[in-house]
């Protein structure tokens, strides 16, 4: 391996690189992300979601509710975080899998990916909610590849 200037690269920039192109960093970098990111969307979308909470609580003294509302926030932010953290990881360890196989980068990696990923997430509710599960991801992750390789 050599730098654009044909000198030798070291073997420390060697090894990280081999370890960032490794699926199992790229999976756990994406389940991370996925949880930081799901983290930050739960807790915005928690806020809105507040009427779902006991009405006896505004009975209750300012700090018992912001107590309450903050365990809410909580919850939501973290079952939310962990789902991103999922869908991440499923689809970025297909992706990469695929993209070994076919040893190509291009938009049909993401498609399969997509599906595969959209069919797994879907499959405890039957057979078409897994197909509607592939259709939706793949065509959602598509959109998206599209969009980011546009030039």
């Amino acid at each position: 391996m050599a730098f654009p200037n044909k000198e030798p690269v070291p073997k420390e920039v060697a090894y990280m690189q081999m370890v960032q192109d490794s699926c199992i960093f790229k999976v756990v970098l994406s389940g991370v992300a996925g949880f930081a990111l799901g983290g930050l969307v739960g807790m915005f979308f928690s806020s809105f979601e507040m009427g779902a909470a006991d009405p006896s609580i505004y009975e209750q003294p300012m700090k018992q509710q912001l107590k309450a509302t903050a365990k809410d926030m909580f919850q939501r932010s973290f079952s939310t975080a962990k789902n991103f953290a999922i869908v991440g990881a499923i689809f970025t360890g297909t992706e990469c899998v695929i993209e070994g196989y076919r040893a190509k980068n291009d938009v049909y990696n993401g498609t399969a990916a997509g599906c595969i990923t959209g069919a797994i997430l879907a499959a405890k509710a039957g057979p078409q909610a897994a197909l509607m599960g592939c259709a939706g991801f793949a065509a959602f992750s598509t959109a998206i590849d599209l969009y980011l390789r546009r030039e």
